[in-house]
């Protein structure tokens, strides 16, 4: 995914023994394997450029008290850890005025420890989240949300590719199949998974096609795809008699079902049947958002050891 390194500096994180075929229906993808394949890498790596006195730095913010918000930053600081990482973590109540926010970023903007900053979203109502995205420094935008980060993916400039599709990417190529021609469908079109997980599939020469809550006729989009990205968070959007025998199920979706139990936007059990490979909600998609945090971290910290 040439748009997700920093050319100059980084090399991409790369996969090993990949031994998944699609003998095999409804092989899941076990996104908790590849993603502690792709952690010991980044350790490694992490730990080469500590030695010559560049350890990747993270800063990750939390405004206001939302719990599900705090279950991932205290993931992402542990990941950090885990890798090697230093990271900085500052928590702020839910009245902290949007400027003093602001005045933050741009500190961190200018701490050469830092080499990745993170403002856990949602933010409390008073606060515009395009203000603050857009005050972080686009060589440590490590989320990918900002504008200038949005157009270095378009035009498959250096820079970083949001998380989640990131991570989607990494799960597709751990199957071994290779996307060249391949008819890919993206169910959703949201700027931080939809939109930009469309882009990278095109990079890898995919035919894409993105639909939407406008979209007339899902089934038979759906039907001639390869490959399925469901990331529209609701229940049971895709399911077994809407998915081409053998194709790719990447489910991003993260919902409760009538017992409470955390599930996807794909109907598990019924797909599971007709697809090649799929991924499970836990267990998929979600270790590798935050493996992926951590590429981005590390690449901006290699592209920083390697100088102008």
């Amino acid at each position: 995914m040439p748009a997700a390194v920093w050319q100059s500096a980084a090399r991409p994180i790369e996969l090993r023994n990949q031994t998944m075929t699609q003998k095999e229906a409804g092989q899941r993808i076990d996104g908790v394997a590849l993603s502690r394949q792709l952690r010991a890498e980044i350790a490694q790596r992490a730990a080469s450029l500590t030695a010559r006195h560049v350890q990747p730095g993270l800063a990750v913010i939390l405004v206001g008290e939302d719990p599900a918000s705090q279950v991932y930053v205290r993931n992402k600081i542990k990941a950090c850890h885990e890798a090697g990482f230093h990271s900085v973590f500052e928590k702020y109540d839910a009245d902290l005025a949007e400027d003093v926010l602001l005045q933050r970023i741009h500190a961190l903007n200018g701490d050469a420890a830092i080499h990745g900053i993170l403002v856990q979203m949602p933010l409390p109502r008073h606060i515009d989240p395009h203000k603050v995205i857009e005050a972080i420094a686009t060589s440590k935008d490590v989320d990918g949300y900002s504008t200038l980060s949005a157009g270095e993916l378009l035009t498959g400039a250096p820079g970083f590719n949001p998380c989640t599709p990131y991570g989607c990417m990494k799960l597709i190529a751990s199957t071994g199949v290779s996307l060249r021609g391949k008819h890919a469908v993206v169910i959703g079109r949201s700027n931080t998974v939809g939109k930009p997980m469309a882009l990278m599939l095109l990079q890898e020469n995919a035919t894409v096609t993105v639909c939407h809550s406008a979209t007339m006729d899902l089934k038979r989009h759906t039907l001639q795809a390869d490959v399925v990205v469901a990331a529209v968070g609701r229940r049971n959007v895709l399911t077994a008699d809407m998915v081409k025998p053998g194709a790719i199920v990447i489910d991003v979706g993260m919902n409760r079902d009538d017992q409470g139990k955390l599930c996807g936007d794909v109907d598990f059990d019924g797909v599971q049947a007709v697809a090649g490979f799929i991924t499970p909600v836990p267990g998929g998609v979600g270790p590798m958002t935050i493996t992926m945090l951590l590429v981005n971290t590390l690449e901006s910290a290699e592209r920083v050891a390697a100088g102008p």
